[in-house]
């Protein structure tokens, strides 16, 4: 069984991997927001990943790091502090927990971790500046760490489409809402967290041994310009 933290582990994308590898994995969630979710292989820390102090374990193999935002504002009511928050949450507190626990996870001698990007800083899409940003860090450190950190530490992202989580429950808003963004992806569906956490539980098993410093889309087909 590997040592799996997860950073964001109760609501979402990161709720569905929870669920999809505790039964076969010692996993520790570090989250605001504690569930009543009980499992054996599962301990939940109450943690907030821009303040608090991460805690110690004996052992990692896997970090899972799952906060985001969906800030979406045209580039003219952004504003700076808009991009520095986005920026600390998604970039600073990946960074924050990949240097707490590279060392544990070089010893691991099975090693992964897994981010999480969006379609967005690949696609041209309309009042996503801020996140595009930050997440467009998540990109090159996936791909700057892919090279550093082998052949001890494997680390890749997961970069979806809009997915049907509490996050995006401002956007998908209605039933019209909804059925605008089906026909907007080629495949004619919204992504489910689910569909999410079975990729996730893929990349850090070793199915995934010789797969490093890659950004995975999952987007539903949707490719060019896209407009929200």
């Amino acid at each position: 069984m590997k040592n799996i933290v997860i950073i964001g582990g109760t609501k979402g994308i990161g709720k569905a991997i929870v669920s999809e590898v505790v039964d076969n994995n010692n996993v520790v969630c570090l989250s605001r927001n504690q569930t009543d979710f009980s499992h054996d292989n599962y301990t939940f820390h109450n943690f907030d990943a821009l303040v608090d102090d991460y805690p110690d374990f004996e052992s990692v193999d896997c970090l899972i790091y799952c906060p985001g935002s969906i800030n979406l504002k045209p580039i003219s009511t952004l504003s700076l502090d808009d991009f520095r928050n986005d920026f600390e949450l998604n970039v600073i507190g990946a960074v924050r927990a990949i240097k707490k626990y590279l060392n544990l996870l070089k010893k691991s001698g099975s090693a992964s971790i897994l981010l999480f990007s969006t379609v967005a800083t690949k696609l041209g899409m309309p009042y996503h500046a801020s996140v595009s940003v930050a997440k467009s860090g998540i990109d090159g450190l996936v791909k700057t760490l892919g090279s550093e950190l082998a052949p001890k530490v494997r680390i890749n992202a997961i970069a979806p489409t809009i997915t049907n989580t509490e996050l995006a429950s401002k956007i998908l808003r209605n039933d019209k809402v909804i059925e605008n963004m089906v026909e907007r992806h080629p495949l004619k569906k919204i992504l489910s967290s689910n569909e999410v956490a079975k990729m996730a539980s893929f990349l850090i098993s070793e199915d995934a041994s010789s797969i490093s410093g890659q950004i995975f889309n999952m987007d539903a087909g949707k490719i060019g310009r896209a407009h929200v």
